[in-house]
């Protein structure tokens, strides 16, 4: 209870609800806390370990259980700031799960992967065009990123089919405020919009994307304050995690269409978790459960998508220890959730009804990663 006060104490000041630093586990320290995850290999689940030293992204096997077993870790040739980010997306991996694109927030950098055979091929290392990337997003041949320091912008990249990043000139645009306090970035409405959450700023902001480039600007503020965290649904919907600045009790989590002009609705919401610190979202890939994790509340609730614009509150899930970033792995079949209060893993098993079932503990995460990437 004494961690957690203190993390929603730092979280209040800074809005970035994260972990206090330590120092990283070394790479033999990474093991599942069960052997089920060590055989019949299907996937894999990445994070980064932010490590202030050397950043890395970390790689788990995933069994045809679901379970996980640590497998390898990747210099990304950046550094991580050792601590939470207040932000989703830090890691993005293409759909055909070849490439990866990860984030150095205190080198200012991004970093991209070629994935073969369950191994990561550094790529290139490139300037993130801002300070303190944060979040990163791909689309076919485009990949922007979300700098959350200094006054705070986005910046895009090409990115060739062997995972090589070119900057892409004319693609810088600023932020709502110079003091936004961004949390994810986004293409929606496959690919023609970016869509960008300000936790400061309690905005919602999008351009529309012309010839690779950000064009129009639209901003909307949340139903509730401090949008976190967001999934990206079907019929050019958003399920927006809203913190409400970390009172117990208040968070919520709304639905809003984004047009494909940019132009963003509230569709249902503010609907209440019922839980403290909502940040994280993620959405199955029918399109009909929405999973929020609650930071303060050490829990997970479920939401179902019971039409293209409506969300109904579910039941929360415990088995969580500050839960933060989380991931489903393609088929949806499993849910992971960081949680950064033990620095482990837990592993779900998705029901057919939507709900979840625990059934691992993956320990010695390293402290301070951040960002999920299921497959």
């Amino acid at each position: 209870m004494k961690k957690i006060t203190h993390i929603f104490k730092m979280a209040l000041l800074s809005l970035a609800f994260a972990s206090c630093e330590k120092t990283m586990m070394h790479e033999g320290d990474v093991m599942a806390s069960e052997e089920g995850g060590k055989s019949n290999s299907v996937g894999k689940v990445f994070t980064l370990s932010n490590n202030a030293a050397a950043n890395q992204v970390m790689v788990y096997n995933r069994g045809v259980n679901g379970m996980l077993s640590f497998s390898a870790a990747f210099n990304t040739g950046g550094s991580g700031t050792g601590g939470g980010l207040g932000n989703q997306g830090a890691i993005a991996l293409s759909d055909e799960g070849d490439l990866l694109v990860a984030v150095n927030p205190a080198s200012n950098s991004i970093s991209s992967f070629r994935a073969n055979s369950g191994s990561l091929e550094l790529v290139c290392v490139k300037p993130s065009g801002g300070m303190r990337p944060v979040s990163v997003t791909m689309y076919g041949g485009l990949v922007y990123v979300l700098n959350a320091g200094g006054t705070g912008n986005i910046s895009g990249f090409t990115m060739s089919s062997d995972g090589t990043l070119s900057p892409l000139g004319g693609s810088m645009r600023p932020l709502s405020s110079s003091a936004s306090g961004a949390a994810q970035i986004c293409f929606v409405n496959d690919g023609t919009v970016l869509a960008i959450t300000e936790k400061a700023t309690n905005m919602i902001i999008t351009y529309t994307v012309s010839g690779g480039l950000p064009d129009v600007y639209h901003s909307l503020t949340s139903a509730n304050p401090t949008p976190f965290g967001f999934a990206v649904g079907k019929e050019n919907l958003i399920y927006v995690s809203e913190a409400a600045g970390g009172a117990a009790g208040a968070s919520t989590v709304s639905s809003y269409h984004i047009s494909n002009n940019g132009e963003i609705s509230l569709v249902t919401g503010p609907l209440s978790a019922g839980q403290t610190a909502a940040c994280w979202v993620v959405i199955t890939n029918n399109n009909k459960y929405v999973y929020a994790t609650n930071t303060a509340s050490n829990t997970i609730t479920s939401f179902y998508a019971k039409n293209e614009f409506s969300i109904k509150q579910g039941v929360a899930t415990t088995a969580t220890n500050t839960p933060i970033d989380a991931a489903l792995n393609k088929n949806s079949k499993f849910l992971y959730v960081l949680n950064s209060g033990d620095d482990t893993f837990g592993v779900f098993v998705v029901s057919n009804d939507g709900m979840l079932m625990h059934i691992q503990t993956v320990s010695g995460i390293p402290d301070g990663a951040t960002g999920l990437a299921a497959e």
